[in-house]
């Protein structure tokens, strides 16, 4: 009679049937490859399937209902994100990291704080320095002065008194001085206002009779005259030297500065050279008298027309040097407006140049 199995047999044959042919599902690839390939590789696969066939057939009946733990427990041996984030790396000790000194320069400020300081930057910008504007003044008030004493020193020269006793026209000294002898005399006189000498210069001067050539109160008046002379040269070259530093400094900082300076300057000339000859015009007499009573005390201006400097210097050489200083002025500074002029070129040059970028890259 056949002998049935028993339920222990027909579950280990139930368990080692899908077993057996996972081994030799296994195991098929390999005998298919190559026959190199087949001494190797599939031996080393087919030896870990029928150990594990041989492990569920001697395993206990009672595991059959249980899934495999291997196949369970695989995955659990490698831990994954979640591990990592559990309660261990929780448990570490925490690390203090000090700030560094610039993390604040991160921090976005308040939009009221940045609002204020660009409008602080634009008020910056757009105002203008106070040094180029007390220059571009001093300019416009120096200029005429400077002028004026540019045009008294070329008259008191002895080019210029060569020329006027050589003029055309200048009338002769009636009580005997030959051409040559107010030339002479009248040099001595002119190197006196430009010398360091004292009053001793001119005192001590005789004509060909051995008698003195200017009285006392002669020399009192030139001495006063030379006093007036140093003082006016003295200011015009301080003035000047005030210029020429202002000059050079309004053109590295401020781009037509001189150029306005000058054209306020002429103008300022021009009207006050302008003035001054209407009133020469109308009156010579009168105001050359009212120029002396200014600048002398009353009495030690006036002089008999026998005296040696009425002789050398009549009132026709002082109103020609009244004409050369006003034509030389009024030239000079017509020659300055001209240049100076804001034509459409400068002020677009001047508009350029105060561009952002440009004031930047010049600063």
């Amino acid at each position: 009679m056949p002998k049935w199995p028993s339920e222990a047999e027909s579950g280990s044959a139930a368990e080692t049937g899908p077993t057996a042919s996972t081994a030799a599902a296994k195991t098929e690839p390999a005998a298919s490859s190559t026959p190199a390939a087949a001494a190797s590789p599939s031996a080393a696969k087919a030896e870990p399937a029928a150990t594990t066939a041989a492990a569920a057939v001697t395993a206990p009946s009672t595991q059959a209902a249980k899934p495999a733990p291997a196949a369970v427990s695989a995955p659990a041996a490698k831990p994954g994100p979640a591990a990592k984030a559990g309660p261990v790396a929780e448990a570490k000790p925490e690390v203090f990291v000090e700030q560094s000194p610039t993390t604040m320069l991160q921090v976005r400020p308040p939009q009221e704080e940045v609002d204020r300081r660009v409008a602080a930057r634009e008020q910056a910008a757009n105002t203008k320095p106070v040094l180029p504007r007390v220059f571009q003044v001093l300019l416009a008030v120096f200029y005429p002065v400077v002028l004026l004493v540019l045009a008294i020193r070329l008259v008191t020269t002895n080019a210029f008194l060569w020329v006027e006793y050589h003029r055309p026209g200048f009338p002769a000294d009636s009580f005997g001085f030959s051409t040559d002898d107010r030339l002479t005399y009248g040099s001595y006189t002119v190197d006196y206002l430009l010398n360091f000498a004292g009053p001793r210069y001119l005192g001590g001067l005789v004509n060909d009779k051995g008698v003195p050539l200017f009285l006392e109160r002669e020399v009192a008046h030139m001495a006063d005259v030379k006093s007036l002379i140093d003082l006016a040269f003295l200011l015009g070259l301080v003035l000047a030297i005030v210029m020429v530093i202002g000059i050079i400094y309004l053109s590295r900082r401020s781009v037509g500065g001189v150029r306005r300076g000058l054209f306020a300057g002429s103008i300022a000339t021009l009207v006050l050279i302008i003035a001054l000859g209407v009133l020469a015009l109308m009156g010579w007499e009168t105001f050359f008298t009212d120029f002396h009573k200014v600048f002398f005390a009353n009495g030690t201006w006036t002089f008999y027309t026998d005296d040696t400097l009425i002789r050398l210097f009549p009132s026709q050489f002082w109103s020609d040097g009244g004409i050369f200083i006003g034509a030389f002025v009024l030239v000079v500074s017509s020659l300055t407006l001209a240049f100076t002029w804001p034509t459409k070129d400068r002020r677009q040059a001047v508009t350029r140049a105060k561009r952002p970028g440009r004031r930047a890259a010049a600063q």
